[in-house]
């Protein structure tokens, strides 16, 4: 199982709610491995940081700013100096799904393209 929480899990201000959903779904994660694990389950969970998706558009609609200056001043904060992709996320997810993966269990990969 690749449960997907998100960076917001680290707090997020003006998001209580949210932050506190994507922190139960890590802690869920957690759980789940040590549950599920006599079964041969394995259990992780992939949090993206900023994504470059239609949400993420949308953010910038709403603060009322240009999607390309949205994201040029949120890469300027990330230590890989570029915006993550879907394709970021789904190769982690595609990782832990696979074989290559089958001592990993119980973990939170985040996937922001930094610490």
């Amino acid at each position: 199982m690749v449960l997907i929480s998100s960076t917001s899990a680290l707090g997020n201000r003006g998001q209580a709610n949210y932050s506190a959903a994507k922190a139960g779904i890590q802690g869920l994660t957690k759980t789940l491995a040590i549950e599920l694990g006599r079964f041969g389950v394995r259990v992780n969970c992939v949090a993206p940081g900023f994504i470059q998706t239609a949400m993420t558009q949308q953010t910038a609609d709403r603060l009322g700013v240009s999607f390309e200056d949205f994201e040029a001043a949120v890469a300027a904060q990330v230590p890989l100096q570029r915006i993550g992709q879907p394709d970021d996320v789904a190769g982690v997810i595609a990782f832990l799904c696979s074989d290559d993966a089958a001592y990993v269990s119980g973990q939170v990969v985040y996937v922001r393209g930094g610490p």
